[in-house]
């Protein structure tokens, strides 16, 4: 059944990008056609992605069925949850506003997701002794929907962004360049994996605590990052660059930084062939949208998943933490980040509520805050060592 699953999440990967194609091709119809909300393409779009949804969510279910227990336990199952949370929101969103480039925007966010999720270990496994509780889909589920609809907001936020920034605004064209940059840098660690699984590359790096126990460090990428403890290594020819302390995981930052450096090849390729800036590109699809819609959206978006996201990140995390061991709080970096997203998100609302923060300012926290999630998701859950490591 697991096999099974696999391809109805492959089939929802395709029709994802299907949607995104008809939602571009929708933009230019909403144009012509001004008495509708939705052109015959964005319509098209639509129904795609209500089909490329319901295939994800028979995935979710099979592999449900298939472990015994929710698939969110790793972060294959965790990323294609989230993908299926930030699709969930998408269609709430757009049956109530009827905007299509928000499609354009947010699916290749839910396709680069899945893409990424399937750099890690695919298979059904026993859940370990601290994941054995009801707790694991009532926590994890619920903080997953409610980032999943508060990257709705980024979207939206993106799209106002490109669509008010003008030739002269230098200080936000580089913003949103850098926003296009962190994107490609998916990109590149998706293609780098592809590339070097398919020729068989793996590293094992050895190294001893002070008790003598042996820890392995895999490195999946040519390593130029390595533990400060490198004369404990067994691979005598290892000779990083950089070293870190044991607290951070030197495998992963290196697979990081490597795929930071892809995503500024893939940029500079990217300018060359367009001969311009990528959001400069990109604006055509964006031209006939209202700012005030998107500002909005950008902002019914927040309010709807932020109170989701303090269900579930924050107070059914704390029960479980309790529950578990026996504290509600104890300084993990993953509890840790959870509580800045919160907060960010909170003074966002403060800011559009008392500080009348509207428009551009809007924009650019929406932005932000979608940074500190997928921070919270790659560098927490990856880099640094913590309870919450097993995932």
């Amino acid at each position: 059944m697991a096999s099974v699953s696999s391809n109805f999440l492959f089939a929802s990967f395709l029709l994802y990008i299907v949607a995104t194609l008809f939602f571009g091709g929708g933009v230019n119809q909403r144009q012509k056609d001004k008495k509708k909300m939705l052109g015959k393409f964005s319509t098209i779009g639509m129904i795609i992605t209500v089909f490329a949804f319901f295939s994800h969510l028979t995935y979710f279910i099979l592999r449900w069925i298939a472990s015994g227990h929710a698939p969110v336990s790793n972060l294959f199952e965790f990323i294609c949850f989230f993908a299926l949370a930030i699709v969930a929101g998408f269609l709430l969103i757009v049956k109530l506003y009827q905007l299509p480039s928000l499609g354009v925007f947010t699916l290749p966010v839910v396709i680069v997701l899945l893409a990424y999720a399937n750099m890690f270990p695919k298979d059904v496994a026993p859940l370990i002794p601290a994941l054995q509780s009801s707790w694991l889909k009532i926590h994890v589920i619920t903080a997953a929907l409610g980032e999943g609809i508060l990257s709705v907001s980024f979207a939206a936020g993106f799209i106002y962004l490109l669509k008010s920034t003008n030739d002269q605004n230098i200080k936000s064209i580089k913003g949103i360049e850098l926003i296009i940059f962190i994107f490609l840098s998916f990109i590149g660690f998706i293609l780098l994996n592809l590339i070097l699984s398919s020729i068989g590359f793996k590293e094992e790096i050895y190294i001893v605590d002070s008790q003598g126990e042996k820890t392995v460090i895999e490195y999946h990428m040519p390593p130029i990052i390595g533990p400060a403890e490198k004369e404990a290594a067994n691979n005598t020819d290892f000779q990083p660059f950089l070293t870190v302390p044991a607290t951070i995981n030197s495998g992963k930052l290196n697979s990081l930084l490597l795929s930071v450096v892809a995503g500024g090849i893939l940029y500079v390729l990217a300018r060359l062939i367009l001969r311009k800036r990528v959001g400069t590109a990109l604006k055509p699809l964006v031209k006939n949208v209202s700012l005030d819609l998107l500002d909005e959206i950008s902002y019914r978006s927040v309010l709807i998943g932020f109170p989701v996201f303090t269900l579930g990140a924050l107070i059914f995390a704390m029960i479980w933490a309790q529950i578990a061991w026996s504290r509600f709080w104890d300084w993990d970096p993953k509890e840790v980040w959870a509580l800045i997203t919160w907060l960010f998100y909170a003074a966002f609302l403060h800011l559009r509520i008392a500080k009348d923060w509207q428009g551009k300012k809007s924009a650019w926290l929406a932005v932000l805050g979608f940074i500190i999630i997928m921070f919270n998701l790659i560098v927490v859950n990856l880099i640094m060592v913590g309870l919450h490591s097993y995932a």
